[in-house]
């Protein structure tokens, strides 16, 4: 399998090579945007020995290829602004156009992430008003592959994949939804050139995106490069899939064929999508993912931050801000999305990550809920304080902790705003209590301050309070406060660590 790998790797660069001339990966492409206010890397290859100058906007950085061909120099900082050329000159000269300097964007994860403006709600309005020349937008070709690429896969010229798109409303339509609303926020606050890199694949599971070997030293998380078929038992969709895989496998095997990947196989899509991004400089990622690893939430307590750990490793830029949504309402069985929300929660322990919860927005019926321009709202919220520093309250109220008091619950939270609120004013709906017995019962629950307390007639002593615990709970409504304004919702939590339905599941 390696041997085949690096004999595409030799074809695929054989045409440049054969004439020494400088040759860069697909992202330095005209019309790119290069990240603002750090010393932003630039690589390539060329013939081992030749010098590589780079000049724009009356930056120059040069260095000398490595015997292996490759080079890489550090650029800047650069201001925002532009447009420049971008001019790279060795045996050969390249000059790239159009380059504008601002913030990178990583938009990653599943199908909630790949949905495009198209199919969000409002479409024909949003397509018709997009005329944002400093916003671009560059998809990667969804790629698979057993080992990291260096570059992103090939693609037809004619092929709107692997090019910096300028956006306006020919082509806005088909960038992810999420992403464009959420630089179109930030674009509209901070006035600099925006770029997003789109790096998504629907139906897929965390362990894709991770790295081998991170995965290969963990204690915990090894199982999951034994274990990863068994994870296809867990909805009817993925059974499917991956019998239609197996189907392929039988196929290349009498063929004397290599093995294929599988779409949702361990590593497969670090390697072929975002390892060929990295180094590329960035302002911060967004990730919408999880519903593809519900079946498994214990074991995405540990591999979601770990997979946030090692992409900011390989990119050697620094804790860069790490934003995510958590998995919206929605209504299916078992009720599996309560404990991987709750992994999602955890997660915020990690340095500079922030939550955009969405269990108001979602919808009983469709796993894709149209509205992601509040999604894209709320992530923005999250890097106007994390990634430029603006005190706003970004995040809905999170469980702290409980105090019993006779036979009541004082619950505290962090992020409480400028206060809580219901967002109907009336009671608040969504509280269960339980005691010693671990049987739940509906509450009554009422603001006091900054603090809720909860309590049922049924339950004397309670021990137990949980909060929108279900795949679709109903009227869930504790917010808090921006100014005397509703403002953000509650992230879903329990009190207690009674074991889940998914703690065995490894």
């Amino acid at each position: 399998m390696k041997k085949l790998f690096i004999l595409f790797l030799l074809i695929y660069f054989s045409v440049d090579f054969a004439n020494a001339d400088i040759w860069l990966p697909k992202l330095f492409s005209n019309n790119m945007i290069l990240q603002r206010e750090m010393q932003v890397p630039i690589w390539g290859w060329a013939d081992s020995g030749e010098k590589v100058t780079i000049e724009i906007g009356g930056h120059i950085a040069e260095t000398i290829t490595a015997t292996n061909g490759k080079w890489k120099l550090y650029l800047g900082p650069l201001d925002s602004g532009g447009p420049f050329d971008l001019k790279i000159s060795g045996k050969n000269t390249i000059v790239i156009k159009n380059v504008l300097v601002g913030d990178i964007w990583v938009c990653s994860g599943q199908s909630n992430m790949a949905m495009e403006v198209q199919r969000c709600q409002n479409a024909k309005q949003e397509i018709s008003s997009a005329n944002y020349p400093w916003i671009r937008h560059f998809q990667v070709k969804r790629t698979k592959a057993i080992e990291p690429f260096d570059d992103v896969s090939p693609v037809d010229k004619k092929s709107r994949l692997n090019k910096w798109e300028v956006c306006d409303s020919l082509t806005v339509k088909h960038f992810t939804g999420v992403g464009y609303f959420f630089v179109r926020d930030l674009y509209k606050k901070l006035n600099v050139p925006i770029g997003i890199i789109s790096v998504s694949w629907g139906g897929t599971t965390a362990e894709a995106w991770t790295p081998h070997d991170t995965l290969a030293n963990d204690p915990e998380l090894n199982l999951i490069l034994k274990n990863w078929p068994d994870y296809n038992n867990d909805e009817d969709w993925l059974k499917k899939e991956y019998g239609k895989y197996l189907e392929h496998v039988e196929k290349a095997r009498k063929k004397g064929q290599t093995r294929p990947l599988y779409f949702n196989q361990p590593s497969v899509l670090y390697n072929g999508i975002i390892a060929p991004v990295i180094p590329y400089g960035i302002r911060g990622i967004i990730w919408y993912q999880g519903e593809s690893n519900g079946y498994r939430a214990y074991q995405y307590r540990r591999l979601f931050p770990v997979m946030i750990e090692q992409w900011r490793k390989k990119w050697n830029q620094g804790d860069f801000p790490f934003l995510f949504v958590q998995l919206a309402n929605y209504h299916f069985e078992p009720q599996v999305f309560p404990e991987l929300r709750e992994a999602q929660t955890m997660t915020l322990s990690l340095a500079n990550t922030a939550m955009a919860v969405t269990i108001d927005i979602g919808d009983s019926s469709n796993i894709h809920p149209k509205n992601k321009q509040e999604v894209g709202r709320r992530l923005s919220l999250a890097a106007r304080k994390l990634a430029y520093g603006e005190q706003i309250i970004y995040s809905g109220p999170l469980y702290n902790s409980m105090q019993v008091e006779g036979g009541k619950c004082r619950l505290c939270f962090y992020h409480s705003g400028n206060g809580l609120i219901s967002k109907n004013n009336g009671s608040l709906k969504g509280f269960i209590i339980a005691g010693a017995d671990k049987i739940f019962v509906k509450a009554q629950a009422t603001i006091e301050g900054n603090q809720v307390v909860v309590w049922s007639d049924k339950v004397t002593q309670p021990v137990a309070v949980r909060y929108a615990w279900a795949n679709h709970p109903a009227n869930c409504n504790l917010y808090n406060k921006s100014g005397e304004q509703v403002n953000l919702p509650a992230s879903p939590f329990r009190t207690d660590d009674w074991p889940g339905i998914t703690i065995n599941r490894r």
